[in-house]
């Protein structure tokens, strides 16, 4: 892969990262010494990860898909094969775009996130997942965690958008379309766009009703689907009986519990994608 970038005229500095959460740190590291661009060798972790170092700043940053799902890397059209998408480096636009931002209780850690959050239970899932066998597995590891979770009863959300007020067991918070690199939840959304996407689904339901939302999703019906409520907006929070643990994930990876917001940070990073994402959604309306 570096030869191949090496090939086209890039002058690459690899910079492996020691250990979790040290990314973001030699992102800002390289922008403080002159890097023009910020390449992300990896999945949807790993551009999470980057994010504090990248945002706020007028460097760009760009994917080479590495990860499990790859959710990123599908939404703009990128693809995974890892060689053929450092070959295309240099037909990639840059465009500037809002990001969301988890903010749990005061003194707590924020968190950016550049595709999604997700409260209940997808995040069970998540913070539950065996990191040795996401790594054997990819993302049938998730998929085995997730049937383990079957019979299990679901916490309940309080979650607030606006002056709305519902009750749910999963809220997707979402800036893309791609869900888990296969599904489409959120199909109204994008990052062009300045505000996020909310799909809760009912707090009333069990576990195994799933499967109707999942069939929804397959058919591309979950607008029209009893339990399932579809919101825009820039702002959310989210709150759990004081007894339960709600689980947080942004872009995939664990951040922590209940209580918690998201709300827009405008503008606040330059992504390099393909023209034609760009351009699917320079005429598309944002609600």
């Amino acid at each position: 892969m570096l030869d191949t970038l090496r090939a086209a005229g890039h002058q690459v500095s690899p910079a492996p990262t020691p250990g979790p959460g040290a990314a973001g740190r030699l992102a800002r590291e390289a922008i403080d010494k002159g890097a023009d661009l910020i390449l992300a060798l990896g999945g949807d972790g790993t551009v999470n990860e980057l994010l504090p170092g990248v945002v706020h700043s007028s460097v760009p940053l760009a994917l080479i898909p590495a990860g499990t799902a790859n959710v990123l890397a599908h939404e703009l059209g990128i693809g995974t094969n890892a060689v053929k998408a450092a070959a295309r480096l240099g037909e990639l636009e840059a465009r500037r775009i809002s990001i969301g931002l988890l903010r749990h209780e005061p003194g707590a850690q924020e968190r950016y996130f550049l595709s999604m959050a997700g409260v209940g239970f997808d995040a069970h899932i998540v913070y539950r997942l065996n990191l040795r066998v996401k790594s054997k597995w990819g993302e049938l590891a998730y998929w085995t965690a997730g049937l383990r979770e079957l019979g299990r009863r679901l916490e309940q959300i309080d979650a607030r958008v606006g002056e709305q007020s519902f009750v749910c067991s999963f809220a997707l918070v979402s800036r893309v379309r791609n869900y888990g690199g296969y599904f489409e939840i959120a199909r109204h959304v994008s990052l062009p766009h300045d505000d996020f996407e909310m799909v809760l689904f009912d707090g009333r339901t069990t576990l195994p009703s799933y499967a109707k939302y999942l069939a929804a999703i397959v058919s591309k019906k979950a607008s029209n689907t009893k339990g399932m409520s579809f919101l825009r907006g820039g702002k959310a929070s989210f709150s759990g009986l004081p007894d339960e643990r709600v689980y947080v994930q942004v872009d995939g990876e664990y951040a922590g519990r209940l209580p918690a917001s998201v709300e827009i940070v405008p503008q606040a990073l330059t992504i390099l994608a393909p023209p034609e994402y760009w351009s699917r959604w320079t005429h598309s309306p944002t609600r």
